[in-house]
């Protein structure tokens, strides 16, 4: 059995739209989606143990270690293994890269690496139907994740069926807040009820189109929002990803992502981090799940 692994990727994700279907009796929305994976994420190392104590050995501000979902996925996936894994343990740390509150799915991306990474390391031996199931306990973007190919999602997020989606470079732009996802989903002025779309062969001018169902609420209650995404017009279909706060814009050639760059850090808006990412297809630890 290994005992490490180190540097695993827990990539960032994109909407590339984002509409609000309906909202169930439980209170959770029904949604349609198509997620991106990006090259760009956090980092996540791995130290195995052997006494059943698990530990985050990184401090995260403003994320007590009981609370992190990094913490809660491997007691979930320690739980699960029953006897094979109750003396079983590990030291995580992590690189933290991508920003809470973002959009970007930072926290789920990090739960779904973890699983990932301590079903390979402590030989859980579960299925990605399985660790799916078991991501969905901690949130509804942790399936994507552990799924690991761009997709359709719908439901509340856990229905997914994998789509191609344009070979391109992404401008993301943080424009400085963090925005809570039950405020903007708890929003009177949400809209609920747009038409479902069925994957057809308009599907790609849907997502280049692109509509986030959320964003006017977001931008109403952030305004740095609504001036990240009216400065990155200029440059192309600007619009937030998730429930906010960052935005970004795609392009065709990487070249073209770092002129936009240039111009943010040109801007005088020395609150705003910009950075580029490559769309990928599949998640950097697809390979270490079986069937």
């Amino acid at each position: 059995m290994a005992s490490t692994l180190n540097n695993c990727a827990a990539p960032a994700k994109l909407n590339l739209f984002l509409h609000v279907n309906g909202r169930r009796p439980d209170g959770y929305h029904l949604l349609q989606t198509v997620f991106q994976l990006l090259d760009y994420g956090d980092k996540l190392h791995f130290q195995v143990r052997d006494d059943g104590v698990i530990r985050r050995i990184t401090e995260v501000p403003g994320v007590p270690q009981k609370a992190d979902l990094v913490v809660r996925a491997a007691r979930l996936l320690q739980a699960a293994g029953g006897e094979r894994t109750a003396h079983l343990g590990v030291d995580i740390s992590i690189d933290k890269h991508l920003p809470m509150g973002g959009g970007l799915g930072g926290g789920s991306s990090d739960a779904a690496t973890t699983l990932i990474a301590l079903n390979h390391l402590w030989q859980t031996g579960l299925t990605r139907a399985e660790l799916m199931a078991l991501g969905l306990k901690l949130g509804a973007d942790v399936p994507f994740f552990i799924f690991g190919e761009n997709a359709f999602a719908e439901g509340i997020g856990e229905a997914l069926a994998p789509v191609c989606t344009p070979a391109c470079w992404y401008v993301v732009l943080e424009p400085g807040v963090s925005t809570p996802t039950a405020t903007i989903f708890s929003d009177p002025e949400l809209t609920r009820d747009t038409k479902l779309v069925r994957m057809t062969d308009s599907f790609g001018a849907l997502i280049a189109s692109g509509r986030n169902d959320l964003q006017d609420v977001a931008a109403k209650l952030f305004p740095p929002i609504a001036q990240a995404i009216n400065w990155l017009r200029q440059f192309g279909n600007a619009r937030m990803t998730g429930s906010g706060s960052c935005v970004f814009c795609a392009f065709s050639r990487e070249s073209e992502a770092d002129e936009v760059i240039q111009a943010v850090n040109s801007s005088g808006k020395s609150q705003w981090k910009a950075w580029k990412a490559k769309a990928i297809e599949r998640h950097p630890l697809f390979h270490l799940i079986g069937s």
